[in-house]
């Protein structure tokens, strides 16, 4: 995909310079007296996830073949579709961050800075929705009436390369934007804990050696430079874990 391919690598950079650190509650940080209550290299069974929340059945398929293609199985290890990433956006769209509820959502509307974060005037969960009509429409009227999920992975790359370089727009709704957030929530449920439902047997955390949620990290203070080799562990622990 030279020249319009979305490399994997610089989606997992641009994540790591950006990222900030785990918060961990408050509860579950208490140093236990007694066996640590978790079991390193598991992650809980999703809590739900799987099912259709925020997506119909066709734009699940589309964000899911989005999604592969952002940060995709390879020679690393297994990409966004195998952690289970549209599962995470499905959820958030359906909660308070797909509705925007937590920001000012009245205008005037701008084009903002990049530093000044999200500007649409429709709500995460608006913008996928009318982003991913227009993506499947113009897929059928420049690729004989096939969806962008049935496309090709050089076609849909190709596509994705056209919308990053902002040469391709939608009616109604910026390409652009929905580019930056598809990309900001695809970045978020490879990298989340597993809780939410993506990072699925934390393939994220896996790939760059990240340990997870462990609270005491005593044992592993005098190794003198030397590599570090832990499994990660996820908030959730094991399934008899319980905090008072």
């Amino acid at each position: 995909m030279a020249g319009t391919r979305v490399s994997r690598r610089r989606i997992l950079v641009a994540a790591l310079l950006g990222s900030a650190p785990v918060i961990v509650p408050s509860a579950l940080s208490k140093t236990l007296s007694g066996s640590i209550p978790w079991i390193a290299g598991t992650s809980p069974a999703p809590r739900g996830f799987g099912g259709q929340r925020f997506f119909t059945a066709a734009e699940r398929r589309c964000v899911d073949a989005l999604v592969a293609r952002l940060i995709p199985a390879d020679e690393l290890g297994p990409g966004a579709r195998e952690a289970g990433v549209v599962d995470f956006i499905d959820d958030q769209l359906a909660g308070p961050f797909g509705r925007g509820e937590r920001w000012y959502m009245m205008g005037p509307f701008a084009d903002g800075l990049e530093t000044q974060g999200y500007q649409s005037e429709q709500p995460p969960a608006g913008l996928y929705r009318a982003a991913l009509a227009e993506l499947d429409a113009h897929c059928r009227a420049h690729f004989q009436d096939r969806l962008f999920a049935d496309l090709s992975e050089a076609e849909q790359d190709a596509i994705l390369g056209r919308i990053e370089g902002e040469d391709l727009e939608f009616a109604g709704v910026s390409a652009s934007a929905f580019f930056a957030l598809l990309q900001e929530t695809t970045i978020e449920g490879f990298f989340c804990d597993p809780v939410h439902g993506g990072n699925r047997d934390m393939i994220g955390w896996r790939l760059v050696g990240f340990p997870g949620a462990r609270y005491d990290y005593r044992d592993y203070l005098n190794h003198n430079g030397a590599a570090i080799s832990i499994e990660p562990v996820g908030l959730s622990g094991r399934a008899a874990w319980n905090v008072d």
